[in-house]
């Protein structure tokens, strides 16, 4: 069959294929839990334990797959919608990407990626609970049939979700996917040791879901003898069709900042896994980027620079406390990475800019600070009591501009009474707005954006910052605050994508045929 068909006819080959599967030990399925919707027709207990007993054929396969032994019996169980959305509300309440994500709702408003008005706890559960399709719950060690889905569309499901256990055995996922600090540094001493090790979360969730899913697509060709890596071109379409929001209303209207972070993992880690397995085989492309992960979303889309050690970019944060401490209490520090750079590139510019500027992005960092003033939980919720810098690095001049031009654009998106401010130094670009003066200079291959600082403060800063990037080789932030050998940090996407990929397998990653 031509490859170019091959996409459109997956969903009938993972249907077709589940069926391939055989029992290996009966397993007794609890009874069928309550929260049957309307209408909505539930799995039969025959079928519950044809699934049960599916389960041990599906781990098979995924273990000679990836190559990962089975160290142990998945423990396997029944679940109803209302547990389901009983387990997402407690990842809501308890989960500390969760709280993050809250913390930091303000700053992400301030940089345009949600609109002012965004409620973001109720539309994340009600996305949830669109697109959850099933999961595995490393902290029981179960993985979760859901009771409403067909068994047939489950299958293939169940073996990406069954990938996550053998990685589990391997490697503790719950402490092997969550390194980022769960505070925000107060003090220079702190600042870019937190900025040098936060962006691994978004990189090893790739990596996970990149693996399940390069499973299941090798799981729907099993009946046709086709495979991931004899037809390669396979990804790219499904890659495709991920962005699709067929059949997924909720999706479709969500912003781009939680389509892409809930995509991300999916698709860029399902070709990360490609190129590896391609490039280096089998055991690099699961066991070896399990024992040695990629550290940022920059690795994720540059596969090689993974392969060759290349460490990504991210500049040096320089001690600002003395200028901004009075006024303001740090709310959030990390990286502009190169999944957040795609974002605001596509926001400001639309897909043609985001892959010009993608190609020659050379690393971001930014800093948000609240007015201390701002004591209630009203004050701190509006994007008036927040200032921002951010310092986003170029390959070229070119580019730089390029990006300050968007920044500028960008403004009378984001504020009200955006008006230029006239200024002797053709390098910068001063306006007043509603939420106070933003400064965007350029400098060679630099651009710093600061917003709603007093000018004084904001061309301080500015100078701070640019200076301390130096005329050489790029200084690094570090675990021990510089160091020419950059180690990537929290983004601004991050602890969306973290969270959103801890909660299950995604709708999104599926052919909309099967959503």
């Amino acid at each position: 069959m031509p490859v170019r068909r091959s996409l459109s006819l997956l969903a009938a080959l993972i249907l077709g294929a589940a069926a391939c599967a055989g029992p290996v030990m009966v397993a007794q399925a609890p009874p069928s839990p309550s929260g049957k919707k309307s209408g909505e027709k539930l799995i039969t207990p025959e079928q519950a334990q044809q699934l049960f007993r599916s389960v041990d054929d599906l781990l098979h396969f995924a273990s000679t797959t990836t190559g990962l032994g089975i160290q142990a019996p998945v423990k396997r169980a029944l679940s109803s919608r209302a547990q389901v959305e009983q387990y997402l509300l407690d990842k809501l309440n308890e989960d500390n990407d969760a709280r993050r994500m809250q913390q930091s709702e303000v700053v992400l408003k301030k940089f345009g990626l949600l609109d002012r008005d965004f409620h973001l706890r109720p539309f994340l559960l009600e996305l949830l609970k669109e697109q959850i399709a099933g999961y595995y719950d490393p902290k029981t060690k179960t993985v979760y049939i859901l009771n409403w889905v067909d068994p047939e569309t489950q299958k293939p499901v169940l073996v990406h979700e069954l990938t996550h256990a053998l990685q589990d055995q391997r490697v503790h996922l719950q402490t092997w996917s969550d390194v980022s600090p769960t505070e925000v540094s107060h003090d220079a001493s702190t600042d870019n040791a937190d900025l040098a090790t936060d962006e691994m979360d978004t990189a090893r969730d790739a990596v996970t879901e990149g693996q399940a899913m390069a499973v299941f697509v090798n799981y729907a060709l099993r009946s046709s003898g086709r495979t991931l890596l004899s037809d390669p071109e396979l990804v790219q379409k499904l890659q495709d069709q991920m962005s699709s929001t067929s059949g997924s209303p909720v999706l479709a209207r969500a912003p781009l900042l939680l389509s892409q972070s809930l995509i991300f993992p999916y698709q860029a880690g399902l070709g990360f896994i490609q190129d590896v397995w391609m490039d280096r085989g089998r055991n690099a492309a699961f066991a070896g980027t399990l024992d040695h992960p990629p550290t940022s979303s920059w690795a994720i889309f540059n596969p090689r620079y993974y392969e060759q050690n290349r460490p990504a970019p991210v500049p040096l944060l320089p001690n600002i406390h003395p200028m901004v401490d009075a006024r303001y209490r740090a709310i959030d520090l990390g990286q502009i990475g190169q999944l957040d750079l795609r974002i605001l590139t596509t926001l400001y510019g639309g897909p043609a800019a985001a892959r010009t500027l993608g190609s020659a992005w050379n690393g971001g960092i930014y800093w948000a600070g609240q007015l201390r003033t701002a004591t209630t939980a009203e004050q701190q919720s509006q994007t008036a009591s927040v200032a921002l810098v951010y310092l986003s690095a170029w390959t070229n001049a070119a580019a730089a501009r390029a990006f300050a031009a968007l920044d500028a654009r960008e403004l009378a998106l984001k504020y009200e009474d955006v008006r230029p401010i006239p200024q002797s130094d053709p390098e910068d670009r001063v306006y007043s707005t509603s939420e106070g003066p933003v400064l965007i200079r350029t400098r060679g291959q630099y651009v710093v954006t600061t917003e709603s600082f007093d000018l004084e403060t904001a061309h301080k800063l500015a100078d701070l910052l640019l200076d301390a990037q130096g005329t050489g080789e790029m200084r690094m932030a570090a675990a021990d605050g510089l160091s020419l050998l950059p180690v990537p940090a929290q983004t601004l996407s991050s602890s969306y994508q973290h969270f959103l990929a801890g909660c299950g397998m995604m709708k999104a990653a599926l052919p909309p045929g099967l959503r």
